[in-house]
């Protein structure tokens, strides 16, 4: 027989359920009955992102259908002091889009139509639920396409590419999604429509598009964008190069950006990665090598075949012990389709794994991979690393199983410490993935509570009553006070308001 619940658990069980049927009752004028959402059978597909390990239900899920509703739905929020969370795809691998238990979730999954495409401009303009890829296979007729290719491409939306600045595999030529669009449109918390951008080569005003992009929510709900769109090369040639040493292969990685080239993209991954990888896809990998390169190279065909001599002269010169250049677009692609499977890949071989997402100089790749391995051994769990070496963006999968608490906390310990060795080697503590809820803590790593407060200024200036996406990004005092006591190694943080141990 289950013991009775605690009197406290059972008042705020009581208060939450007043709470859901108060703002229920505020919102269904504003919404017709099939766009909200406030089972608990129908809001459990909304109680995560792609950070599985931590969950929560919000009150109710509102999922409107035009850009009049989702104004309505904010002005009603925030007369009633009602957080309100903007989920896109749910893609995202911070916690970024998880639920606030005493709020809404806005999905603007409905969003999801190109609203024009414009060859002379070289423009798309898109409702923030349209795929990531379905922008290039729209322009494609054109002879273009959007150039950042997050791995999850084929499902994320444009509208949390933006709320997170992601990249991809080929950023590092082509830039992240801050150096892919031109405008963003968007409802302020109080419902008020605001332009940031413009599709013109200046805006007028304060310039605060940057601002936005990779605000993870925080500033204003996205619904419209409007995107760069580029030319598709006439050829594109890929390079597997192995390498018998982790260091040499981050020593290539240097060498080649230290040589003057520029490539298309340039990813790492180390031997359980590709291990895992070829048994999914099988894209003639080479299992014996303890990391590999991809290098590609896209242009015009002269281009392309002058660039890849140039990066094979470097990646020999770097002690690669094998070298396959595609021969023709089919292996191309899978050579890449390895990479892009790489997290499907790690689900196979473990029941969950936690994607960090950090970054470090690229002459310190190989001292972060045998730092990952000692990690390895320190926290009894298996990682499996893949990099967007070009930029030095790591993305190392540590494998667990969320079913065992132990597992879990030493899994959360050794993200921490992989970020927090990040920052130590002059490193980020987030690359594309944003803060969200994962890498809070951490933030007290990397930033002073004078640089936190200016953070919270910004917040204020759009969000006064901090409603939107609140307990995100920025952590609170009291957090890295207890993040100190538990976590932090001594001497590593740069300012005095946390205990060295």
């Amino acid at each position: 027989m289950n013991a009775p619940l605690p009197t406290a658990a059972l008042d705020d069980a009581a208060a939450r359920a007043q709470r859901q049927a108060d703002v229920l009752a505020a919102l269904q004028p504003l919404l017709p009955a099939h766009a909200l959402l406030w089972r608990g059978e129908d809001t459990v597909p909304y109680e995560c992102d792609g950070l599985t390990a931590y969950r929560e239900q919000p009150l109710l899920v509102a999922l409107p259908e035009t850009e009049a509703q989702v104004a309505a739905v904010l002005r009603c929020c925030h007369e009633l002091k009602v957080p309100v969370v903007a989920r896109g795809a749910g893609t995202g691998l911070s916690g970024g889009a998880l639920p606030h238990r005493l709020g809404v979730t806005l999905s603007l999954a409905k969003f999801n139509k190109i609203l024009k495409l414009d060859k002379y401009s070289r423009t798309a303009v898109v409702q923030c639920g349209v795929r990531n890829l379905a922008i290039s296979e729209a322009a494609a007729p054109l002879g273009l396409y959007y150039a950042p290719d997050p791995s999850s491409q084929i499902a994320c939306s444009i509208g949390g590419n933006v709320a997170e600045n992601s990249g991809g595999v080929h950023c590092l030529k082509y830039g992240l999604t801050l150096h892919n669009v031109l405008r963003v449109r968007g409802y302020t918390v109080e419902g008020e429509a605001v332009e940031f951008g413009s599709e013109a080569l200046d805006c007028a005003g304060l310039d605060l598009l940057a601002l936005v992009v990779g605000s993870e929510g925080m500033l204003a709900v996205i619904t419209e964008v409007t995107v760069k769109l580029v030319p598709k090369p006439l050829v594109a040639r890929c390079i597997m190069a192995s390498f018998d040493d982790i260091r040499k292969a981050g020593d290539a990685v240097a060498q080649v950006i230290g040589a003057g080239i520029i490539p298309a993209g340039l990813e790492m991954m180390d031997k359980p990665m590709t291990a895992a990888v070829e048994a999914f896809v099988n894209a003639g990998y080479d299992l014996s090598a303890e990391a590999i390169l991809l290098c590609e190279s896209d242009g015009t065909p002269e281009e392309v075949d002058e660039e890849i001599v140039r990066m094979l002269d470097v990646l020999t010169g770097c002690g690669a012990t094998r070298l396959e250049v595609s021969k023709d677009e089919a292996q191309r692609l899978k050579f890449w389709s390895g990479r892009k499977n790489a997290f499907p890949a790690s689900g196979r071989i473990s029941p969950d794994y936690m994607c960090m997402d950090s970054t470090i100089p690229r002459r310190r790749l190989a001292d972060m991979l045998l730092a990952i391995q000692a990690m390895e051994q320190k926290y009894g769990l298996r990682c499996a690393n893949v990099f967007h070496a070009g930029d030095g963006n790591l993305h190392p999968l540590i494998l667990y199983d969320c079913n065992d608490p132990d597992q879990m906390h030493r899994c959360e310990l050794f993200g921490a410490d992989i970020l927090e060795t990040s920052v130590a080697m002059g490193g980020t503590v987030t690359g594309e993935h944003g803060v969200g809820i994962e890498k809070l803590s951490s933030m007290c790593v990397q930033f002073s509570p004078e640089e936190r407060e200016q953070m919270f200024a910004v917040k204020r200036a759009f969000d006064s009553a901090e409603l939107l996406n609140p307990g995100k990004v920025i952590p609170l005092l009291s957090r890295c006070a207890e993040y100190g006591k538990m976590h932090v190694r001594k001497g590593l943080l740069p300012f005095p308001e946390l205990p060295r141990f």
